[in-house]
């Protein structure tokens, strides 16, 4: 007789992680996004009050579609509008550096 969990056991296991791992990747995806808009609005000049107004609809456009290239497509428009210089390879690099501290902060504080 096999010990340990049963196969539906092991499978609840694996679903509860999975929408464990989904809700932090979620809470990971949104804090960047905050992070994104408060690192574009300071290139664009924006004050506080105006800087997390940016923040959130940073986090509004990343529910467009699925991925991040509607969180880019924002910041380069943006950019733009405002003839900031600021290169695909630097937003696109900022993304990646700001995803990985945002889910650094978000395993501190779930530790």
């Amino acid at each position: 007789m096999p010990t340990g969990k049963s196969f539906d056991d092991r499978g609840r296991s694996f679903e509860k992680r999975f929408v464990m791992d989904e809700e932090a990747r979620f809470k990971a995806e949104a804090r960047r996004n905050k992070l994104l808009g408060l690192w574009a609005a300071e290139k664009m000049g924006l004050s506080d009050a105006e800087a997390e107004d940016y923040a959130k609809a940073v986090i509004v456009a990343d529910m467009e579609e699925p991925g991040e290239e509607d969180v880019f497509r924002k910041l380069r428009a943006d950019f733009d509008a405002k003839s900031i210089e600021c290169s695909d390879e630097e937003i696109r690099g900022e993304m990646s550096r700001l995803m990985e501290e945002a889910a650094r902060q978000i395993s501190e504080e779930t530790a």
